[in-house]
Formats: structure tokens, sequence, C-alpha cells
């Protein structure tokens, strides 16, 4: 289902991420590749703006990225869509049961996303694939936005350093009044597989090295570790259930 369907918070925050401006360097480079293209896709009428995240309001799964590929989502105006990372991720999501579909080609190919949200700390396709940090720091507030109305999550998917690093500063600033949550949460790092459960209402975090063509390609991270890490993800959704009927049957 579209992410903003009969919801206002979730129209405006749309709005708000669609129409920014706020990075001069992204700004340039987003709209200088749709507007010289890629001779493959020369036909195409590219988004060539930011890219809201897509997926299911409710979800329990939020999966944060990098940021919109300059062919891919720049192009599509849609997360993972339209390039390789796209297909590997949407792939491993139909196979566990996450999305509807193996494919996700372009914004209208039919792509529902089931109980899962795929979102990024930057929106707008970076040069070289590698946002400043200054940018990341003024895009930061439109994911923070997003978690708060994603109030169901229970798990966060960190694919690469980058996302893990976010996916963790949102919880530490969640974590404010749990110095146990805190502690761990801090001392955290990434690998891929790596399991991070800082209990109470805070969503586990679970980290993958990104889907990109370097990673795929030369098998540093392959469909069977994405399996395997979706199949966590899965458990970790399951323990979560049990704890809430746990909960519901003592009040």
């Amino acid at each position: 289902m579209p992410l903003h369907d009969g919801d206002a918070g979730w129209e405006r925050l749309r709005e708000r991420i669609v129409s920014c401006t706020a990075c001069p360097r992204l700004v340039e480079y987003r709209t200088l590749v749709a507007r010289t293209r890629r001779p493959a896709y020369a036909s195409w009428s590219y988004w060539g703006r930011p890219v809201p995240g897509f997926g299911d309001p409710a979800a329990r799964l939020v999966i944060v990225g990098l940021a919109p590929a300059a062919h891919g989502a720049n192009r599509t105006g849609r997360m993972f869509t339209g390039d390789s990372s796209g297909d590997f991720l949407v792939g491993a999501l139909f196979r566990a049961g996450f999305a509807n579909q193996a494919r996700s080609e372009h914004a209208e190919d039919g792509l529902r996303l089931i109980d899962a949200f795929m979102t990024a700390p930057v929106r707008c396709a970076p040069p070289d694939n590698r946002p400043l940090p200054e940018e990341m720091e003024r895009c930061y507030p439109f994911l923070e936005q997003e978690m708060a109305l994603l109030h169901r999550c229970r798990v966060i998917l960190a694919l690469g350093r980058i996302g893990f690093d976010v996916a963790r500063r949102l919880l530490l600033s969640r974590a404010a009044h749990d110095p146990p949550a805190r502690e761990l949460l801090r001392h955290a790092r990434f690998s891929h597989g790596a399991t991070i459960e800082p209990g109470g209402d805070l969503p586990a975090l679970v980290a993958s090295y990104h889907p990109s063509r370097q990673n795929t390609q030369t098998g540093r991270l392959t469909a069977a570790m994405m399996d395997e890490v979706l199949a966590r993800v899965r458990r970790l959704l399951q323990e979560a259930d049990d704890q809430s009927g746990v909960r519901a049957d003592r009040s």
C-alpha cells in the first residue's frame, strides 16, 4: 500500500521530503543525472528528487539503507528500485515473506511490502554514493520523523556500516532513560549478522552488508547470507510477539 494512504502525517512528511533543497551539492547532482540520463534509460523521465520511504506504515521491520542510487531510486522515485541492489534485496524479502513479488523495477510494478518498510538516512543520490557528514545531518530529521510514525517497529535491519551507525543513533536517542540499553548500544559495532537487543520497548537492531553491486558480485554478500539474516529477523519478530502475548496475559 502507498505509505501515505489515509494518513495526513505520512502525506505531510512525504511532501517535505520530496520538496527538500537543503543540500546544494546533492540538488545539483541529482538534477544533472536526471537531465543527462544513462543511455540505457534515455527514454525515461527521471524522478530526480529526494526519495521518500516506501512500504507498510504498520511495519514491524524497518530496513535502513544508505541513499538512492543515481540510476536506481533517483530514476524510479522508489527506494531499492530499478537497480541490482533492489533486485537482490527485494528478491530476498520475497523469499522471506516480506514482499508480494521478487522484482522491483519501477514505481508502478505492483510491488507491495508486507510488514516491512524501506528507508535511508540520505534521500538524494550522492556523487560516488558518498554523502557528506553535513548532508547526512540535514537529512537525519526525516528519518526521525519516519520512525516516529512507524510506531509498531520491532526490528531495524541496517544495511551497511552507515545504516548501522544511523540506526544505532536513533535507538540511543530513544534510550535516554535506560542506562543498560544505552551502554549496550554505545559499544555495539557493525559486523554482518550482528544482533543487538536493547530490550524494553526498543526495537532489536540487526546488521547486514549492504546489497551493493560490489558486495554481491564479489560474493561478500550472497543470497544465502541475506536469507539467513532475514530468518533471524523473523525469529526476533516471533519472540516480540510471544513477549507481547505474555504481557497481555498479565495485564
